[in-house]
């Protein structure tokens, strides 16, 4: 079982049978209806890169939630291990291996050419085999994602829309053509005025180019359930 709420911009929880992961909760984001920290705990948060739109409620997340860990580059990890005072609850890695989380579960950071102040940006690979989820984070094309499709097989893929800053329409479906998941999700648009791509112009860019794929697109606050 894959469930998958979107917060709004490029926030998600993902609950892969029983484990809940955040990514990039920015929950107090102008499109997310509620503006609450969750009640329902995160096992894992993933922080893509330290720009505050994708850092988010982090730390108010792991203060509200004590057995709440972070997984996110090295650099920011440590910065945010200090400000928390909890070094046991931060994971920092690098882009490229696997991070085991046991039970099967792990966490890949991935490319992602885009710009952070610590560390390198990143996407991140994570769930377990047949049911990993690919958060591409802020990037533009890049033909990694062939390899991600390839190695990991992602189920679904939560890919920015929006442009100037990340990947447009056109370039988010020419992207979903080389992961080839079963689903994709589109995020990181319309937040505010100049990330302006949309979701028809994504599923008009993926008839053109014959992509078999679900198009699941969330109104921020709406979860989905998938059946892999």
């Amino acid at each position: 079982m894959i469930r998958i709420k979107w917060f709004g911009h490029a926030a998600f929880s993902v609950n892969i049978d029983g484990k809940i992961f955040y990514v990039d909760p920015w929950i107090k984001n102008p499109l997310n209806p509620s503006k609450e920290i969750p009640e329902e705990a995160p096992d894992y948060i993933i922080v893509t890169h330290d720009h505050g739109d994708h850092i988010g409620e982090t730390i108010e997340i792991m203060k509200k939630h004590s057995k709440s860990k972070l997984i996110a580059i090295y650099e920011i990890a440590s910065s945010i291990a200090k400000e928390i005072g909890a070094e046991e609850r931060v994971i920092g890695a690098n882009i490229g291996g696997p991070i085991n989380l046991g039970d099967g579960y792990k966490v890949i950071l991935t490319v992602a050419e885009h710009s952070s102040e610590r560390g390198s940006p990143t996407g991140a690979v994570f769930g377990k085999e047949g049911k990993y989820v690919y958060h591409a984070g802020d990037t533009g094309l890049t033909y990694d994602m062939k390899l991600i499709g390839e190695l990991y097989k992602p189920v679904v893929a939560l890919l920015p829309i929006g442009g100037h800053f990340t990947m447009g329409p056109i370039e988010a479906a020419c992207a979903t053509q080389m992961i080839n998941p079963k689903y994709v999700i589109p995020m990181h648009y319309k937040t505010f005025p100049i990330i302006a791509g949309t979701p028809e112009e994504f599923k008009k860019y993926l008839d053109e180019m014959k992509v078999k794929v679900e198009l699941i697109v969330l109104k921020p606050g709406e979860e989905v359930t998938l059946k892999v």
